[in-house]
């Protein structure tokens, strides 16, 4: 069985077509732009193939985009080249990502963060987001709640058949852990025999939050916690929410952060 989003890459955007991302990104903009971060350098930790760090980067940003998969790197490379953008693509665990120095913001999104299935591994991924924002730069992420995979996803089977693809997606939720295991598999129209449909399967895990969890988790980073909403809304979150966004602020405890240099937008824009 194959790592997460390895053969899921290759047709992941023609499955994830549902997903409104003009609309998430004019959310997200709205966010960032309400915290007056209209310009500078950003961050998206699980990036994927790119759809929203590009739209990030069409507005003006100077993006930075890092995922763990080389698969949905490569496709989000493509999508650099058509949109000739500066986007500089990392391939990195952001359990121990690194960056040339601070940025203005750092974003996650699309229940990325849910996919760090050890609060205290999560817990350093906050810590480093704060490590690498600029002095009271912004953190914005989304993740998918407890409620949302013990109440709505539980143990469902979701399928759909395309012309192409098709796939089942196989949910079991642990109320033990937290964690919930999911199996996918994909039948994939083979490119030179159309009459052929390849298997490939792949297995994922992602672990469902409480909202008091994150919320002790942003406090124990360092840093400060300035919002958390219901989903593409600005109400607040609460434990029955499905999807939650939370906003924090970064908060310097000891010494003078590295600033990017010049030099290093200069050699990503050549």
């Amino acid at each position: 069985m194959a790592e997460a989003y390895s053969d899921f890459a290759t047709v992941y955007d023609n499955l994830m077509d549902n997903i409104p991302y003009d609309e998430w990104f004019t959310y997200l903009h709205s966010l960032l732009q309400e915290y007056s971060i209209t310009d500078g350098i950003i961050a998206e930790l699980g990036c994927g193939t790119g759809n929203i760090t590009e739209r990030l980067s069409k507005a003006g940003y100077d993006m930075i985009g890092i995922d763990y998969s080389p698969s949905m790197l490569d496709i989000a490379g493509q999508k650099k080249a058509e949109n000739n953008s500066n986007t500089l693509y990392l391939c990195q665990d952001m359990r121990e990502f690194e960056l040339f120095g601070t940025v203005a913001a750092i974003v996650s999104i699309c229940d990325s963060v849910n996919y760090i299935t050890d609060p205290s591994d999560l817990l350093k991924v906050f810590r480093l987001v704060n490590n690498y924002l600029d002095t009271n730069g912004i953190f914005i992420f989304d993740f998918h709640t407890k409620y949302y995979y013990k109440e709505i996803v539980g143990d469902a089977t979701i399928a759909e058949d395309r012309d192409t693809i098709s796939f089942i997606w196989d949910n079991y939720y642990d109320d033990e852990t937290d964690i919930c295991e999911l199996t996918l598999s994909l039948f994939i129209q083979d490119t030179d025999d159309t009459s052929l449909y390849r298997k490939h399967e792949e297995f994922h895990e992602q672990r469902g939050y409480t909202l008091a969890e994150m919320l002790s988790l942003v406090e124990q980073s360092g840093m400060t916690l300035l919002a958390s909403y219901d989903a593409f809304t600005h109400c607040p979150a609460t434990e029955e929410s499905e999807r939650v966004y939370m906003i924090a602020r970064e908060h310097t405890t000891t010494g003078d952060k590295k600033r990017i240099a010049d030099t290093f937008l200069n050699s990503n824009e050549a």
